[in-house]
């Protein structure tokens, strides 16, 4: 097999400097990044394009959860999941996670951990697999969000606005953050691009980069280029770039190819 990229995240050094230990005599396998924080790991997983990340929950500011949020389900590796969760966490887990590793643990469950995620690296169904496994489980730990907003709450030196959603033009992530391109301003809110995601109605508004969301009434047209990759075109001009992780859902939204 080829080499497998692996990015370690964990605010722990001795769970960072164990991970390594244990993946340096691993054939075939490089350790491309060693993350302290969730804003390493989400800085890291972009420059690196990880095939497998060892992700830490429980990290101060942006946890685990919020570095998925951030990077956005159908964009992220496959992942091992390092926690000390209790049992009852555990069996979502055990249901929807690739893997887990329960701190402290073994080598001998850092071995099965290692091969299940190899074995789903290579998979030819691994990222529709993944993206399923990783989306039931973000919603089996955490509360439900209200659906579908009509307003966004602002919150700015001691001040709270509230901005009509269908004043957004298009949504770009900004770290752990999101800024609302809207018609009148381009204010950043405190929530994470996947987690606002959840919350907006998917006939008016689609995601088309792991970074970016859309207002599909904002939309102008569709420019290819000699690659065949695309750019979304707004109405007022501004184009934005169209991952192929997402072509096929906003395809799916029109009901048509291109």
């Amino acid at each position: 097999m080829s080499v497998l990229r692996v990015l370690i995240a964990d605010d722990e050094k001795p769970a960072r400097k164990r991970l390594v230990d244990l993946l340096v005599d691993v054939t075939n396998v490089e350790v491309v990044a060693v993350c302290a924080s969730g804003e390493e790991a989400i800085q890291a997983i972009d420059e690196h394009e990880p095939d497998l990340v060892f992700l830490d929950i429980q990290m101060p500011e942006i946890d685990g959860f919020a570095v998925i949020d951030t990077i956005g389900v159908a964009a992220m590796p496959v992942t091992i999941f390092v926690t000390a969760y209790d049992q009852y966490a555990l069996r979502a887990f055990d249901a929807h996670a690739v893997d887990y590793l329960l701190k402290p643990f073994s080598d001998e469950r850092f071995d099965i951990a290692l091969q299940r995620a190899m074995q789903f690296v290579q998979s030819k169904k691994r990222d529709a697999e993944v993206m399923l496994r990783m989306a039931a489980l973000l919603e089996t730990v955490r509360p439900a969000a209200p659906r579908y907003l009509d307003r966004i709450v602002l919150k700015s030196r001691g001040r709270v606005s509230l901005l009509k959603v269908d004043e957004i033009v298009w949504i770009e992530a900004a770290g752990v953050y999101v800024k609302l391109h809207a018609t009148q301003a381009t204010p950043l809110h405190r929530e994470g691009l996947s987690r606002l995601e959840e919350q907006l109605d998917p006939q008016q508004f689609i995601r088309i980069h792991r970074s970016t969301i859309v207002n599909i009434e904002h939309i102008a047209e569709l420019r290819s280029d000699a690659h065949g990759d695309y750019t979304v075109l707004l109405h007022d001009g501004t184009p934005l770039k169209l991952s192929r992780t997402y072509r096929e859902r906003l395809q799916t939204r029109l009901g048509q190819p291109f």
